[in-house]
């Protein structure tokens, strides 16, 4: 596995397959965290028989084996017209103001919390989600949360209480509130599935999320952080660019790089060299909204403004708050250098992060879960907790 401090897509077709899935005036310098924490781990899988080498400090020099960082190459530009929804500015303009959380249905609790099934509004959508509350009394200020952005997932198949169980309770027997969106057309949410790059709209309803766990009275509402996997790392990426209610992020084998860079390097061949996307066929709809805004603003030779406007690697510079990214080597789902290319934008914004690498470890980062859990555990509680 290998560490990077601070100072430092299968094919295409895999794109649409989960669609709907320098140096500021004075950075703060984040060490990478490893302590195994005591308590929020202890059920969570079994670690890794060998454990990991030590985090490298800032100032040393990485081993001769480490992957170069790429060159950071995109520039946040003036917003192009005419505008479209994807574009970060406009999202900036537009209102997400949530509304009050409904419980819906009482869960079996967890370990030390209590679990429900509720629902808020989104656009006029009534959106379910996963919520887990601490047993106890909640600190003077209300408990801090922790917005959970799930991955690919069929949105017909998709079940509130299904899937990433183990990661849910990392954080919610860590003392935060979890909520955890269905987004609209998945489960039994209100709307259309639309996807997770072509549209906003699942963006929208997780800063809708954000703006009614404020309000919830058990949270803190100043004390928010966001845990996104897969084409949930690129929902939070976009979603810490757009508001400032976010303290911190962990972003787990996220699709986290350009429009530009999805398109032409997700697709590679026999050898994993990244080759050019194919021209979608327009009769499916799976590329139609790619082939939409090829009509309207051209591609990224011919508008690179406009591509870069809806890239939110384009603003790392106005992330709300630090980044730990987590990705493996073995990930055949997406590219572990889209987190390495994340993070040298950073570096180049002088914007605070840490990037973790895990050498043959899978999408989920299975092998490696409770390293990668206790990291993120630790990183919360550092810049969202407090601790």
């Amino acid at each position: 596995m290998k560490i990077y401090p601070l100072n430092f897509l299968l094919g295409f077709g895999l794109l649409f397959l989960f669609l709907g899935c320098s140096q500021a005036a004075s950075p703060v310098a984040i060490v990478p965290a490893v302590d195994v924490l005591p308590t929020a781990a202890a059920t969570l899988p079994p670690s890794p028989t060998s454990q990991p080498p030590s985090p490298i400090p800032p100032s040393a020099t990485p081993p001769p084996s480490a992957t170069a960082i790429p060159t950071a190459t995109h520039t946040p530009t003036a917003t192009p017209t005419p505008t479209h929804p994807l574009m970060i500015e406009v999202m900036r303009r537009q209102n997400y103001p949530g509304s009050e959380i409904i419980i819906e249905q009482v869960l079996d609790p967890g370990d030390n919390y209590d679990r429900y099934i509720a629902s808020y509004l989104s656009e006029g959508n009534k959106i379910f989600a996963l919520l887990t509350v601490p047993q106890g009394e909640p600190p003077a200020a209300g408990w801090p949360v922790v917005v959970f952005n799930h991955g690919y997932i069929p949105p017909e198949q998709y079940r509130t209480t299904e899937r990433y169980v183990a990661y849910v309770d990392g954080f919610a027997r860590s003392g935060y509130i979890v909520f955890r969106s269905d987004y609209r057309g998945h489960g039994s949410s209100e709307g259309e599935a639309t996807g997770g790059y072509g549209t906003p709209d699942y963006t929208i309803d997780v800063l809708n999320a954000v703006a009614a766990v404020k309000a919830y009275p058990a949270a803190d509402p100043n004390r928010i952080g966001m845990w996104g996997h897969s084409m949930g790392g690129h929902i939070t990426l976009r979603s810490m660019v757009t508001t400032g209610d976010i303290r911190a992020g962990v972003i787990w084998a996220g699709v986290v790089v350009s429009y530009e860079d999805l398109f032409t390097t997700w697709r590679r061949d026999e050898n994993g060299t990244p080759v050019p996307t194919r021209t979608p066929d327009p009769e499916s709809t799976r590329g139609r909204w790619r082939l939409s805004i090829f009509d309207v603003y051209g591609d990224w030779e011919e508008n690179p403004a406009f591509w870069a406007s809806i890239s939110p690697i384009s603003y790392a510079a106005d992330l709300s708050g630090p980044i730990q990214l987590h990705h493996a080597t073995g990930d055949e789902i997406v590219p572990y250098d889209f987190s390495e290319t994340l993070y040298a934008e950073m570096l180049a914004a002088g914007a605070p992060g840490e990037l973790y690498i895990y050498e043959g470890d899978n999408h989920n980062i299975s092998v490696n879960f409770t390293t990668a859990m206790n990291r993120s555990i630790a990183f919360f509680d550092a810049h969202v907790k407090g601790e």
